[in-house]
C-alpha cells in the first residue's frame, strides 16, 4: 500500500460514509479457506531476497513465478501481462476461473514491496488471500455466475504509485481497450494485521474515534459513491464470517481514498472497492523491516478471504 495521505478518507468518513458490523457468527457454508495456506504463502514471499521491489527486477520475477506456480497447482492456467518501465520488464500474473464470456469480476493484489523490507502485511497478506480465493474458485466453478480474473500486480509501491507505470493501470487499460465489461473489481491491500488492544486503531482526527472502533480488529471496505452497491455486496459476503467489518464511502475526488490499485479501475469507469486493515493507522510495522510474518493474525485474515469467497458466489 502506498503512503499517500489517507487522512482525508477518514476525515470525510463521518459525514460521507456508512459503517456497520456484521454478526460475529459464521452463517454461510465454510468455503474451505485455510489459515495455514495463507501463512505458507506469506512466508515464501517474505523469504525472497533481495526484497521484491522495482529496484530488484530478478526478485520481482521470482515472486511472479511463485504466484504463477501456485495458480497452476490450483488447476488454473496463469499468464503474464508484461510491460516495460525504464527499460526493465515487469509482469502482472493473471489466472481465470468460471465462465469465459460476459462480464468479468477482477480480484487483485500487488506483490511488490516498498524498499528493503519483507512486506508481510504490505502486501504478501493480500497475495496469500488472492491465491487462496483462486483455489476456492477453481474448485467451485459451477457456483460462479461471472468469470473471475485473479490478478497479482507489479509496481503498486513508490516510486510508481499514482502513475501509468502501475501494473494495475496496465491491466485496467487493457480491459478498457478490449471493451471487456467488468461487473466488479475487488482490491486487497494489507489484510493481515488485527489486534484487540484498546487504543490500537488510530485516526487522523480525534473525533473519529466516536464513530469508528478504537480496537484494530476489523476489516475496512473502502469505495467511492459509484461503487456503493458493490461495497454493500462485499459487506454481505463478510457478514458470513467471524470478522467485523466497516464500510467507508467517500467521493472519488477526495485525496487519499484511492490509495491502492482500485484507483486505476475507477479511472476507466469500473466499480471497485478495497479491503484493508487501514495500514499505518493500525499497523506500526507499515513500510518497516519489522513487517514480518510473525506479526500477522492468520485466523481473522482467513475470515476476510472467506468473506470474499462468499461474495464471488453471490454476486448477481
Amino acid at each position: 500500500m502506498n503512503a499517500k495521505p489517507i487522512r482525508h478518507l477518514f476525515a470525510c468518513a463521518v459525514l460521507l460514509a456508512s459503517a456497520c458490523a456484521p454478526d460475529t457468527r459464521p452463517i454461510g457454508p465454510d468455503p474451505g479457506v485455510r489459515a495455514e495456506n495463507l501463512r505458507d504463502t506469506v512466508n515464501r514471499l517474505c523469504a525472497i531476497q533481495p526484497p521484491r521491489h522495482a529496484g530488484n527486477p530478478a526478485s520481482m520475477r521470482r515472486a511472479a513465478d511463485f504466484i504463477a506456480r501456485r495458480f497452476r497447482e490450483h488447476g488454473l492456467r496463469p499468464s503474464y501481462q508484461e510491460f516495460e518501465v525504464d527499460g526493465v520488464r515487469y509482469a502482472n500474473v493473471i489466472a481465470s476461473a468460471g465462465p469465459s464470456g460476459g462480464r468479468r469480476v477482477i480480484v487483485g493484489a500487488h506483490y511488490d514491496v516498498c524498499g528493503d523490507q519483507p512486506g508481510a502485511d504490505d502486501n504478501a497478506s493480500a497475495v496469500a488471500g488472492l491465491l487462496e480465493c483462486a483455489r476456492f474458485a477453481a474448485n467451485n466453478t459451477d457456483r460462479l455466475r461471472f468469470g473471475v480474473d485473479f490478478v497479482a500486480y507489479a509496481l503498486e509501491e513508490p516510486p510508481h504509485f499514482g502513475s501509468t507505470r502501475m501494473g494495475s493501470f496496465h491491466h485496467a487499460k487493457s480491459l478498457h481497450n478490449d471493451a471487456i465489461p467488468v461487473r466488479a473489481m475487488i482490491c486487497m491491500d494489507m489484510i493481515g494485521y488485527f489486534t484487540d488492544a484498546p487504543g490500537s486503531q488510530n485516526y487522523p482526527l480525534p473525533g473519529l474515534g466516536l464513530f469508528y472502533p478504537s480496537r484494530g480488529n476489523f476489516i475496512a471496505v473502502v469505495g467511492n459513491f459509484a461503487s456503493a452497491s458493490l461495497a454493500r455486496e462485499v459487506m454481505a459476503g463478510l457478514s458470513e464470517t467471524r470478522v467485523p467489518a466497516r464500510r467507508i464511502l467517500a467521493p472519488s475526488a477526495i485525496p487519499g481514498i484511492d490509495f491502492s490499485d482500485h484507483r486505476n479501475y475507477w479511472r476507466f469507469g469500473y466499480p471497485a472497492v478495497m479491503l484493508t486493515d487501514t495500514a499505518f493507522y493500525r499497523n506500526p510495522n507499515y513500510h518497516e523491516p519489522t513487517d514480518r510474518p510473525e506479526t500477522l493474525s492468520f485466523s481473522p485474515m482467513a475470515e476476510v478471504v472467506k468473506g470474499l469467497c462468499h461474495t464471488l458466489v453471490t454476486l448477481e
